[in-house]
This record gives structure tokens, sequence and C-alpha cells, in this order.
């Protein structure tokens, strides 16, 4: 099994809320349509701390072709544009469970 973690820093303060709740939903909706894709989780933070980013996405796959199946899926495509236009900084660490 291969757990991918994306977390994300969206720009505006301002709407950070509708911006991480939009993109949760957005994320989530690829459950049903990429096939390797065995479970996703997304978080969104609470903590007010400056470090702590907006939002955090966890997903797990069979292996690392899975993932790259889901990376060049169609319906994650049109995700990663709409993010490219609202995020400030990410971090992703993918590794074998």
């Amino acid at each position: 099994m291969l757990r991918h973690i994306v977390m994300i820093n969206f720009l505006e303060k301002a709407t950070r809320t509708v911006v991480s709740t939009k993109t949760k939903n957005m994320l989530l909706s690829l459950e049903k349509s990429i096939e390797p894709l065995i479970k996703m989780e997304v978080g969104l933070n609470f903590s007010k701390k400056p470090s702590a980013f907006d939002l955090v996405l966890v997903a797990d796959f069979e292996d690392e072709h899975g993932l790259n199946v889901y990376r060049d899926h169609p319906e994650h495509i049109k995700v990663l544009d709409y993010l490219k236009t609202v995020i400030e900084k990410t971090a992703v660490v993918d590794y074998i469970i």
C-alpha cells in the first residue's frame, strides 16, 4: 500500500474557509471516479498556529502505478487546474505503508 499526503495553504486569508470547503468537496468527489483510489480523507485545519496548513489530503493506493493513474486522471487534472489559482504553498509526502 502507498499513502499520498498533501498539505495546502491557500492565498487569501479572508476566503480560506470558502476555498477550503470547495476544495475538500472537489477532492472527495474523486473517490467515486478514480478506480485505483482506495480511500481518501480530506481535513480542514482549525489550528491558529502560523505553521499550520489550511487543508490536508490523505489518499491510499495499492501501489505507485495507482498513484500515477490518479495523478493523470482527467478529473484530478480539473482539480489541479482550480488549485493552481488558489494555492499559496503545498507540501507532499508519498510513502509505503
